[in-house]
């Protein structure tokens, strides 16, 4: 999808109409905090590109965040930076501008994510850290076996591994990051 949605949103998720308390059932995981932390080097002003509510964002680095939906950047703790509103295709700052750039769980939503990621590239002077889901591995996932069908409709909207990587150019490493177990019981 190219075009944003009313509240701003650019992909093919209206996040003013299922957003709301977005915020408060998306916690960071401290196991994928410490690797997104370790990822982004010796940074210490880093561009999060798709922020949302600003999940993954450290508060011992100056962080400006960007997030096309304005029902996200509403949402933002009052402890974080407020949100530019903007998307990855079309970053509104200078070349190496940033330290490092990030985006957690946001490329599937960008309508062209090679433009994304080489935008993420051109401001900033060292890292871009992505944290995404991989397509190739959404059938080992418990929930698989009960709903295959919907699981196999989130895989498509995920870039492969490979094309991202491709995208990136440059020198890159894949680190997988473990799920956190989730403990359905009540």
């Amino acid at each position: 999808m190219s075009e944003r949605g009313a509240d701003g949103s650019a992909g093919d998720a209206d996040y003013g109409r299922i957003g709301g308390g977005y915020a408060t059932y998306r916690q960071p995981d401290a196991r994928i905090e410490q690797v997104i932390t370790a990822a982004l080097g010796g940074a210490r002003t880093v561009v999060n590109v798709g922020a949302g509510a600003g999940s993954y964002e450290s508060a011992a680095l100056e962080v400006t965040a960007v997030e096309p939906s304005a029902a996200m950047r509403a949402q933002r703790p009052a402890h974080l930076s407020a949100a530019v509103d903007g998307v990855a295709e079309h970053l509104p700052f200078g070349d190496d501008s940033f330290d490092a750039a990030m985006t957690t769980f946001s490329v599937h939503q960008w309508s062209d994510f090679k433009a994304g990621l080489h935008e993420m590239r051109r401001v900033a002077r060292g890292p871009a850290v992505v944290l995404t889901c991989d397509p190739d591995l959404v059938r080992n996932f418990w929930l698989y076996a009960y709903a295959p069908e919907v699981l196999d409709t989130e895989a498509r909207r995920y870039p492969a591994i490979a094309d991202l990587t491709e995208a990136l150019g440059g020198h890159t490493t894949v680190t997988r990051v473990p799920r956190p177990s989730v403990d359905i019981r009540r």
